[in-house]
């Protein structure tokens, strides 16, 4: 049976976003919130990439946590069990020194694939 109504359109509109994002840019997404905010827990890494993306992209437990197990086990990030603003045990994450240069290397290749995509996307049929 077919949901409808606004939880209908909300749940399709994070279908959408998540069908939008390309594989690895979630990982490269976190590694940067890291780098710009420090040490958060997943829910609040989660809500900063919402917020940063204007609600464009929409995140679950299923999407950011493996991410973040992923980047765990890369090295890229560390986690530790603190004490939330909330009072409550939450694994918080950091980027370690070679989660810094993997986000180097990620926003090279990224901001290369996106030129090149611009690019493409600037043709017109009129030139050969």
């Amino acid at each position: 049976m077919k949901k409808r109504g606004a939880a209908a359109d909300r749940s399709d509109a994070r279908s959408d976003a998540r069908a939008d994002l390309l594989p690895g840019t979630l990982g490269l997404m976190i590694l940067k919130t890291l780098d710009a905010l420090g040490s958060l827990h997943g829910y609040g890494i989660a809500r900063r990439l919402e917020q940063a993306s204007g609600h464009q992209l929409m995140l679950n437990h299923g999407s950011v946590y493996p991410a973040l197990l992923r980047l765990e086990q890369l090295g890229w990030i560390r986690s530790r069990w603190h004490v939330s603003d909330n009072n409550r045990r939450a694994r918080f994450y950091a980027m370690t020194p070679a989660g810094r240069r993997q986000l180097d290397a990620e926003t090279a290749r990224w901001s290369r694939t996106s030129g090149i995509v611009a690019a493409v996307l600037k043709l017109d049929g009129g030139s050969a």
